[in-house]
């Protein structure tokens, strides 16, 4: 099979998705031509325009970098359309509307290259429908390409095929899709919705429903609905806020219009008080007002018993809590049906009633019980689908329990429960899931390209993942390997909670990395994000509370001596990063031979929020960068490659993104950004190997760094008199700030002095053991502890 090259990207249609899915493109260095119609004053890309500095503002920015929008070309479809045939995949993302689309079709269907990919990413609109639309040579390599909102956070992408589409171009496709722009695929029916809002918002129209059954208040109802059952913070009702609720209104009359025989389909209706709220135009928070609304700092929410806002809440009453927070999901359900309290009875008829639909039309919205989960956990956030939520609480008392239902007439619908739900005991197992159109369990699908995945995400009951073979372990950390991927490549996994760092992991640490410069080729820093959240803070409180500063000193000298070591290791060491990498994670990573990031890794030196400085070698590291390219700069002057470093450790910056990561200075442009990733240690394995076997050579110490010194902390030092005269910092975040810029700049020697990497990290340590010892640092400490938040003392 021929290689699928994507070398340009068009998309159709400059609205919120539109412009979202070119910028992921652009993220992933594809570049792209954003169409739409052409202004009727003014510049003709004057739409297009509008939307990509749209892009520039919306939070979370769809930009991984601010320079990627310059990957993205204006284009309108009276002037451009001749621009097409530069393009491998165009993706159609206009407004749901059948006849609008078909009629883009007829005019941008001669501007289509016989081998380029069309997709249309439709949310619900029949796919064999559309491509009638298209002339029939194009049928082969037309399909559905179902975004989730936001494109690039939202990891789901649905795949749907018409009748004629390529089997291979779609396996293809799929592949590209995967490895290239990080997504999760399923691969979904064509029938409305599709599968993940075919679910999703059936479920929102049951919270509704049940929400006015019992007369709860919108806001008790996202109490419930959010984290305590495994669904994301906005709940229900905030995402229909966000979601839109026109968007919303418009997705059910799609199921209203289209799925005539549905058992449910008397509830796919809009509420008249949501169908109220449109009619006025609140929206939700494109409108900045819904269901909630904010008043000055106050969230009000939309109370249907006096028709007006009033202070949002929220409260979960504390029995249901208690039985919410029950472990053993069996007996969580069971107290949850037998309970008396409103609340209860609410919550199990959500569950029940999204059991009861998902269990009737598995056959006909999904290939298997596995792709409803995973469509649910990937594009709405639930923690477990449906049915692995089902089958965790006892699969056969829970089916007995809805049927009852059912037969007395509770239930949202009367059809019974199918016959398999009462011949099976669950539907993942070892095997594979179950496929209620085959009747059997099937497996997962086996495209090369999810070998890559050395651990998928997995569903309840899935056979569990392969260990590997473990070489040394203690508290702290595993060191261990993948035969079957490469045995001489170690992999090394910190244990502690969020891979925090304290005593046993560097102690873990130290000890692997002499085992591997003994036993094995190179070694991969890996395991589930986050990569680590920096330095163990609650043994540091405990230190300090008992005085024990010379400790500390030994503890910090500990921490520079596994950077050094992970550094000058005589093995290459890649860090694979995913998530948060800060503080002392951050500094890892910065002294690694080589960095493997997910593009969503969030790294940054942090120290300064608890009163600190970074000192486990990253303040030595920026001073490193500053002196090397002084040395390729005219005149050699450090200080303006220390600048910005300083900027970013005084404002404990955290990169946005792996590429914001490598802007910074965390990273190398030579590093590796993976987009999936649970591609993340495949890529790092691999990485290790090629170091390995291109004659690694870790880098010597340095013996004469040219540093900023004295004159360098006084240019820092005007920066912060500023910056505390206008009020934006305290006296101790001066303090704080200048220790950074002490550090950085080299400690108080004369400006371009030479110094050591050792005299560097001295001067770290000291600074940092001191902030230790000052009330203030302490106090932040102990309230970033107890909050979760910095404290501005």
């Amino acid at each position: 099979m021929s290689n699928f090259i994507i070398r340009k990207v068009a998309v159709l249609g400059a609205g919120v998705m539109g412009a979202q899915i070119a910028a992921h493109c652009a993220n992933a260095d594809v570049p792209v031509l954003l169409f739409d119609l052409p202004a009727k004053d003014g510049k003709p890309n004057a739409i297009v325009d509008k939307a990509l500095a749209g892009l520039k503002k919306l939070d979370p920015a769809p930009l991984a970098a601010k320079d990627r929008a310059g990957f993205i070309d204006a284009a309108n479809y009276g002037a451009d359309l001749d621009k097409l045939r530069e393009c491998d995949l165009i993706i159609e993302a206009i407004a749901e509307k059948m006849e609008w689309k078909l009629d883009l079709y007829a005019k941008v269907a001669p501007f289509i290259r016989p081998d380029a990919v069309f997709a249309s990413n439709t949310s619900g609109l029949s796919i064999n429908r559309l491509a009638e639309g298209m002339p029939a040579a194009l049928r082969g390599r037309f399909c559905g390409i179902h975004f989730f909102n936001p494109p690039r956070y939202m990891s789901l992408v649905e795949l749907i095929a018409t009748r004629d589409t390529e089997a291979a171009m779609l396996d293809q496709l799929e592949s590209w899709l995967t490895t290239r722009l990080g997504k999760s695929i399923v691969r979904a029916k064509d029938t409305p919705n599709f599968v993940a809002n075919r679910v999703g918002v059936f479920s929102i129209l049951a919270v509704m429903h049940h929400t006015a059954r019992l007369g709860l208040g919108f806001d008790e109802v996202d109490g419930l609905t959010g984290p305590l059952i495994g669904r994301p913070k906005s709940a229900t009702y905030r995402t229909a806020d966000v979601v839109g609720l026109d968007t919303l209104a418009h997705v059910v009359g799609t199921m209203q219009a289209t799925l005539p025989d549905d058992p449910w389909h008397a509830h796919f209706t809009v509420p008249e008080w949501l169908q109220a709220l449109i009619a006025k135009g609140a929206l939700g928070q494109k409108t900045r007002a819904g269901i909630y609304r904010k008043e000055g700092k106050q969230i009000q929410v939309l109370d249907l018993k006096t028709g007006d806002y009033r202070p949002s809440a929220g409260d979960v009453i504390p029995a249901v809590e208690t039985m919410l927070k029950t472990k053993d999901p069996v007996e969580r359900f069971s107290l949850l049906a037998a309970s008396e309290l409103l609340e209860a009875q609410f919550l199990w008829s959500i569950f029940r009633d999204v059991f009861h639909y998902c269990a009737v039309h598995l056959g006909d919205i999904a290939d298997s019980a596995r792709d409803i989960d995973l469509a649910m956990r990937w594009g709405f956030g639930w923690a477990q689908g449906p049915f692995e939520t089902w089958q965790a609480a006892d699969w056969s008392e829970i089916a007995k329990a809805i049927q009852l239902d059912i037969d007395h007439g509770r239930a949202m619908a009367k059809v019974p429960l199918p016959a398999w739900v009462f011949e099976r005991t669950g539907v993942h197992e070892a095997g594979g899931s179950y496929s209620a159109t085959g009747n059997a369990l099937k497996p997962r699908r086996d495209l090369p390209v999810y070998k890559r995945q050395l651990y998928p995400e997995q569903v309840l009951g899935e056979a569990p993942a392969e260990r590997g073979e473990t070489l040394w372990e203690n508290e702290g950390v595993r060191l261990w390997t993948r035969p079957d991927q490469d045995a001489r490549i170690g992999i090394l996994s910190f244990r502690s909670k969020q891979h925090a760092i304290g005593d046993e992991v560097l102690d873990g640490l130290l000890e692997a990395v002499a085992r591997a410069e003994t036993d094995l080729d190179g070694l991969v820093l890996w395991h589930p994000a986050p990569f680590a959240v920096g330095a163990n803070l609650y043994q540091v409180v405990e230190a300090c509370k008992a005085g024990k500063f010379d400790m500390l000193e030994r503890t910090v000298a500990k921490f520079q001596r596994a950077s050094m070591t992970l550094k000058h290791a005589q093995v290459p060491v890649v860090a694979a990063i995913q998530g948060l990498a800060l503080g002392g994670g951050c500094e890892f990573a910065m002294h690694s031979a080589h960095r493997v990031l997910a593009l969503e890794s969030y790294v940054g030196l942090v120290e300064a929020g608890v009163g600190l400085i970074p000192a486990g070698g990253g303040s030595k590291e920026f001073a490193l960068q500053a002196h090397y390219l002084a040395q390729k700069a005219a005149g050699g002057d450090v200080f303006p490659f220390i600048q910005n470093s300083f900027q970013t450790v005084a404002m404990a910056t955290v990169a946005k993104s792996a590429l914001e990561a490598v802007q910074l200075g965390f990273a190398k442009p030579t590093d590796d950004v993976v987009f999936h990733p649970q591609e993340l240690l495949y890529v790092g394995i691999r990485r290790a190997r090629a170091l390995a076997e291109s004659g690694y050579r870790p880098p010597l110490v340095q013996r004469a760094v040219t540093v900023a010194g004295r004159n360098g902390i006084a240019t820092c030092e005007l920066m912060l008199v500023n910056m505390a005269e206008g009020g934006f910092i305290s006296p101790y975040d001066y303090k704080v700030a200048k220790a950074a810029a002490t550090a950085l700049c080299g400690g108080e020697v004369e400006t371009n002095s030479r110094v050591s990497e050792e005299w560097i990290l001295d001067v770290e340590r000291a600074l940092f053991v001191d902030l230790l010892r000052q009330e203030k640092t302490q106090q932040r400490i102990a309230h970033t502890l107890e909050t979760g938040k910095p404290l501005r003392n």
